[in-house]
């Protein structure tokens, strides 16, 4: 089964991403989407500061250029500073389009297969495989896959097809009567911006960007899904903003209109056998401080290394069962911090009280820090194992590095999409790591480096690194290459022959471990 191709639903910023993650990791991918064409609307625009990192670990920046930032985000509609510890602090405003041609572009470059016009009719999951039927422009189309992924979306045909449960997180409130968000992009206008402005009636929104178009973005407290459920026309936002601010859109042109509710929900496994879900197909979420896109990027960039390895039969039997523990988490999170901040900005009046002893909260630094970790995803750490490492399971901090091949930085290394293991020193110990990593040489990278700017201090002088930049192993006082050998069979799977005669195998080390001093 090695070498077939794994299937990826949806061309969408999370399956392109996860199709570039595969490609990287040496997995075939089929990316199958049933629009002809990518589409013209960019309904998410900021992406946040592990985004960002992650996109440099990917070399994809320089793409991006440099676009627009803002260091002020909000938590539900509360002004709130995202300065913290990363070299892109703060929101970036990235339109939807220009991210999907940049993935785009990328997985094609690495040899993605990406068919448009294709729309699955069927899926079929067994215990070797996954045999999958869609509808493409010359008609019926079949294969067998050794995983599928569904990134398509909140109304996921994966889901559907496979009967994956989404269940409700909304708590007592129930999904009956979700509260209603309106949204459009609107040309021909000239009316004040607005950054979350509580009117009596409601909620107003208003962004002009510098190509003329204005974005609104409207509630009506107390309004909620009914009668629109989901499908607005310009018409309803109109209608809304008059009553809301008073003022007239109609003479407007519209160049797109939705609607959101605040409905919360979340697969209760993201992964079913073979099938796995990522972004909006395991997470449904109002879009509320661009926290939606980011998190879908986050779950296709923590599955394609894993799945990666399994595809190519490397992986250990329990890595894929990591995928869900560990952004169920997440996710369960980040829907948390979202329904708090729904509460804060389309409730009512009766809210108020809460919003004031929030905001005064706020101007206290832990808490500053905190919910900015939060919207930035910067506080994520997984569990990867027992260690005393402050930051094991947690990001690699960003480093300027000296390595033989000239400066470079700790992210910069894993643009291969490999673990890496990073040597801070030429002791004879470095050897000896180098020698219990060098049976995983295709699947890691080991640097000696120098660190040119350390603060804080990274308190090791040896880290191991997954390819989505957590870290896995430290060395500390209580941790020698044993340690190192059983996380990297734990992440990496199992050792290949050393690639050189004369380095001690990881069962030679293993052998010594009752005999050490």
């Amino acid at each position: 089964m090695a070498g077939e191709p794994v299937v990826v639903v949806g061309a969408g910023p999370v399956g392109l991403m996860l199709a570039g993650e595969l490609r990287l990791g040496g997995a075939e991918v089929i990316v199958l989407e049933k629009l002809r064409a990518p589409m013209t609307e960019s309904r998410a625009s900021t992406l946040h500061a592990r985004t960002m990192e992650l996109l440099d670990s990917r070399g994809l920046l320089e793409e991006v250029g440099a676009p627009p930032n803002e260091i002020m985000g909000h938590f539900g509609g509360i002004p709130l500073d995202l300065t913290l510890p990363s070299p892109y602090p703060g929101q970036w405003k990235v339109a939807q389009t220009r991210l999907e041609s940049i993935l785009q572009g990328w997985a094609l470059g690495l040899g993605a297969d990406l068919r448009r016009g294709h729309e699955l009719t069927g899926l079929v999951a067994g215990l070797e495989n996954v045999t999958w039927e869609a509808v493409g422009p010359h008609g019926p189309v079949r294969g067998t896959a050794p995983y599928v992924v569904g990134c398509d979306g909140e109304s996921s045909r994966v889901r559907s097809l496979v009967g994956a449960d989404f269940p409700s997180k909304a708590g007592s409130r129930g999904p009956e009567s979700p509260r209603l968000l309106l949204r459009a992009d609107v040309a021909g206008i000239d009316i004040p911006n607005r950054r979350f402005q509580r009117l009596e009636n409601g909620l107003a929104i208003a962004a002009r960007r510098g190509d003329g178009i204005t974005r609104v973005m409207v509630h009506e407290f107390g309004r909620t899904t009914e009668p629109v459920d989901g499908h607005a026309g310009f018409a309803d936002v109109a209608g809304a903003w008059m009553r809301v601010t008073g003022e007239d859109l109609r003479s407007g042109t519209p160049l797109w209109v939705n609607a959101f509710s605040d409905a919360s929900r979340q697969v209760a496994r993201y992964r079913e056998g073979r099938v796995f879900f990522a972004g909006d197909a395991a997470h449904q979420q109002m879009p509320i401080g661009g926290q939606a896109l980011n998190l879908g990027l986050h779950d296709a960039v923590n599955l394609g290394w894993k799945l990666a390895l399994a595809a190519r039969g490397r992986a250990s039997p329990e890595l894929l069962d990591t995928y869900h523990r560990e952004r169920y988490a997440v996710g369960d999170s980040v829907l948390s911090n979202i329904r708090a901040q729904a509460m804060l900005l389309l409730g009512g009046p009766e809210v108020e009280p809460l919003r004031s002893i929030l905001a005064k909260l706020m101007e206290h630094e832990p808490v500053r820090t905190e919910l900015a970790s939060r919207i930035s995803g910067l506080d994520i750490r997984y569990e990867v194992g027992p260690g005393p490492y402050p930051l094991r399971g947690a990001r690699m901090p960003h480093r300027l590095l000296r390595t033989a091949a000239g400066t470079t930085t700790s992210t910069a290394l894993l643009r291969a999409g490999r673990g890496a293991l990073l040597v801070f020193t030429d002791d004879s110990s470095a050897r000896e790591l180098e020698a219990a990593a060098a049976p995983w040489a295709a699947r890691i990278d080991v640097v000696r480096a120098r660190i040119e700017t350390e603060h804080p201090p990274l308190g090791t002088d040896a880290v191991l690194v997954r390819p989505d930049g957590y870290v896995l192993w430290a060395r500390s006082e209580a941790s020698d290459p044993i340690d190192l050998i059983a996380a990297l069979r734990r992440w990496f799977g199992a050792p290949e022959a050393a690639s050189r005669a004369g380095k001690p195998s990881p069962a030679g080390l293993e052998r010594t471990r009752d005999h050490r001093p």
